[in-house]
């Protein structure tokens, strides 16, 4: 499974259908997100991202701004994770796990740069800050913790995709939250296979027609909160 995770998924050639809408509004505010990406992933904090509050309590905002910002948040999430799972591998960690979670890893960090340039272009007063992730209850040495916080986060994010497409009025951020949700879709089945071999879906995530769960904008945070030290407020996302 992990073959098929790594083949063709080069980091620059997975992205480029997210840099066509950038660089026609704003290439060179991507690039200088993406320059300031290494020091994010460990520390979770961004000093440039002064569009939101310096609290504790972080608006995302409404309309599709707080949408995107939505995402922005969990993508932060997921960028951090991934990038201290990689800087501290667990113990026993195979050539296979280290090679597919940094494919994984750098995939998180794309989305969490794209979404951060994409507001900066449409709403830059109204782009979060960087959040501060807390991993404290996650023991980055064992396997199996570190893989369950992986399947936690990875079916999180699938289904806030998928809940949060409804919310979206535009049709080009739809068509782009599509083709990110199809890859964070691959994401969790693969970090499921490595827990349990051949349970890359489950009923707990899919239905009995076949179809995967999404998730309120409520049920998503509130699970996310336990990882995040801002508290984050997402009552007026989409509305």
């Amino acid at each position: 499974m992990s073959n098929n995770l790594i083949k063709g998924s080069d980091e620059a050639e997975f992205a480029k259908p997210l840099y066509v809408p950038i660089k026609r509004r704003s290439f060179f505010m991507y690039a200088g997100a993406t320059a300031g990406a290494t020091a994010l992933l460990l520390s979770g904090c961004d000093d440039d991202d002064s569009g939101g509050s310096n609290s504790n309590s972080v608006s995302l905002g409404s309309g599709d701004v707080g949408v995107l910002n939505y995402a922005y948040a969990l993508e932060q999430l997921e960028a951090a994770f991934y990038a201290q799972v990689i800087a501290t591998p667990y113990t026993g960690i195979t050539t296979d796990e280290r090679t597919a979670l940094t494919a994984i890893s750098k995939h998180e960090a794309i989305h969490r740069d794209f979404f951060k340039a994409a507001i900066t272009a449409a709403a830059p007063t109204q782009i979060i800050p960087g959040l501060t992730p807390d991993f404290s209850k996650i023991n980055f040495a064992d396997r199996t913790q570190v893989l369950t916080a992986a399947k936690t986060f990875e079916d999180l994010g699938v289904g806030a995709y998928n809940g949060a497409g409804a919310l979206i009025q535009s049709g080009t951020y739809l068509l782009l939250a599509g083709k990110i949700v199809s890859v964070e879709a691959r994401h969790a089945a693969y970090i499921r296979d490595l827990l349990t071999p051949g349970s890359f879906s489950g009923s707990d995530v899919v239905n009995a027609a076949g179809l995967d769960q999404a998730l309120p904008v409520a049920t998503v945070l509130a699970a996310a909160q336990t990882y995040i030290k801002e508290t984050i407020n997402g009552d007026n996302v989409g509305k």
